[in-house]
């Protein structure tokens, strides 16, 4: 079909419309999800919190538990060796076990505020 030569082509200008801003300042998430230099600082101190909770855990139980074999060796009381590791020594592992629950649970908190930019 011909087109009318009567018929022109109109710019049409005006204040520009809104449109998606992108903001210099990147999210945390943004930055873990793309595996940055950044995203990977905020996982590794969240691998290093928890190993520091870790650590402590498990430097309690060593000295918890380490000492047992050297005390019931001198003892020889067998009433003593099940009264330490049926009564005393459950109770404390499970205070332990909580708290290092807790603190882990804490610490994946904290981090995903920070990732979630709350």
């Amino acid at each position: 079909m011909p087109q009318d030569p009567t018929e022109r082509r109109v710019v049409v200008t005006g204040p520009p419309r809104r449109t998606r801003r992108t903001s210099a300042y990147y999210r945390p998430r943004t930055e873990i999800d793309e595996q940055t230099t950044l995203g990977h600082t905020y996982v590794r101190s969240l691998m290093r919190s928890q190993l520091r909770v870790a650590v402590v855990v498990f430097t309690v139980l060593v000295l918890l538990v380490g000492p047992l074999p050297l005390v019931f060796a001198t003892t020889r009381n067998v009433g003593l060796e099940w009264l330490v590791l049926g009564f005393c020594l459950y109770p404390a592992l499970v205070l332990l076990a909580r708290w290092y629950v807790r603190r882990a649970e804490r610490n994946e908190r904290d981090f995903v505020r920070l990732v979630e930019d709350r």
